[in-house]
């Protein structure tokens, strides 16, 4: 688990790790407040709803899914740093429907502090995410840091009438998650040299599954709404999605797939700091049950690197989503909720 030459990556990691996201909103409201910020209208998705990535039309057949995201190091190996980063970014063009097409590397480095042959096994590691999906890093830019940043700026393509954002679920669909939670929490668990290879071993099998049936869904009427789960936790991006649809949501808590030795160390008071200052952002708008523990909470609020597609399809198309899911080595997908009319709030029973 640790870099060649007795480098812990996560040592340079000092802004809470796991792919955590500023504030919900401040990005839109910069952009929204500028005077330049005019937009065409070949701009299917922007800023509006804090969707997974901006898609621009290009013609009656094709529209073009952009998306950014790097982050510090989670774990110490460069190579799985490397292949978790690229995959969380790609992650963003299946959330829309979109299928890969093409990378950018965003690599930032401490040369001064980081070997050679690191800063190379970091990039191996997302050359081999990508050549997974089938998509070239054709190109990118790299420029000296004070700490390790790793990630990619990815283009995908999807049918303009097949894109799925996040704002537009109906009342009455079912919710559906493909990956288990819990990846912020074994990652502090790592920082603190506590986790078990086996911990590990789960946590890389999840952060390096390319959310790949985003395309299939694509193709998919009944599939009203897709986004993923990533730097707000579960409930963070659940929440942009009712706010984004106008819906009401209800989660069973008993429901939710979760990685099991996340489980364990969350009951013992492991969790980031980004998990706090998450349900601080967006807490009131989550209604508890009386004496829920706080460990619950905390995993509701978990941030979560290439975490799994959160669907919101029609009731009957649940098992073709769930079908698809095990079709595509997603075994513990599951449905964990419904959303209905109603002021955009969730509830959690």
């Amino acid at each position: 688990m640790n870099a060649p030459d007795s480098v812990r990556l996560t040592e340079f990691s000092h802004g809470g790790g796991c792919g955590c996201k500023i504030a919900p909103g401040i990005l839109q409201e910069i952009l929204a407040a500028s005077p330049l910020h005019a937009v065409p209208k070949e701009l299917m998705v922007g800023t509006e709803t804090s969707d997974d990535a901006a898609v621009y039309r290009l013609n009656d057949t094709q529209a073009l899914v952009a998306t950014t995201d790097f982050f510090t190091p989670i774990v110490d190996d460069p190579y799985d740093f490397g292949r978790i980063a690229a995959t969380n970014a790609l992650s963003d063009v299946y959330a829309m429907g979109g299928r890969p097409i093409m990378a950018l590397a965003v690599v930032g480095m401490p040369l001064d502090k980081l070997p050679v042959s690191v800063i190379r096994r970091i990039l191996e590691g997302g050359a081999a995410a990508c050549a997974e999906a089938g998509v070239p890093i054709a190109g990118g830019h790299s420029i000296d840091t004070l700490e390790p940043i790793y990630g990619l700026a990815a283009l995908g393509l999807v049918h303009p009438d097949r894109v799925k954002k996040n704002s537009t679920a109906h009342a009455g669909d079912v919710l559906v998650l493909g990956k288990p939670l819990g990846v912020g929490i074994l990652s502090a668990a790592l920082k603190k040299g506590r986790l078990s290879a086996a911990g590990y071993r789960a946590m890389l099998a999840t952060t390096t599954q390319l959310n790949t049936p985003g395309e299939a869904f694509a193709a998919m009427p009944d599939v009203h709404a897709v986004t993923d789960v990533t730097g707000f936790g579960l409930a963070g991006h659940l929440l942009e999605m009712l706010r984004g649809s106008a819906l009401a949501g209800e989660l069973r808590f008993e429901a939710l797939p979760v990685l099991a030795e996340a489980l364990e160390w969350v009951k013992q008071g492991v969790a980031t700091g980004a998990s706090e200052r998450n349900w601080k952002a967006y807490g009131a708008e989550v209604q508890l049950a009386p004496g829920t523990q706080d460990w619950r909470r905390k995993l509701l609020s978990d941030p979560q690197t290439s975490g799994g597609l959160l669907v919101a399809c029609a009731p009957q198309a649940e098992r073709a989503v769930l079908a698809e899911f095990a079709r595509q080595g997603f075994a513990e997908a599951r449905a964990i909720g419904r959303l209905a009319a109603g002021a955009p709030r969730l509830v959690v029973t």
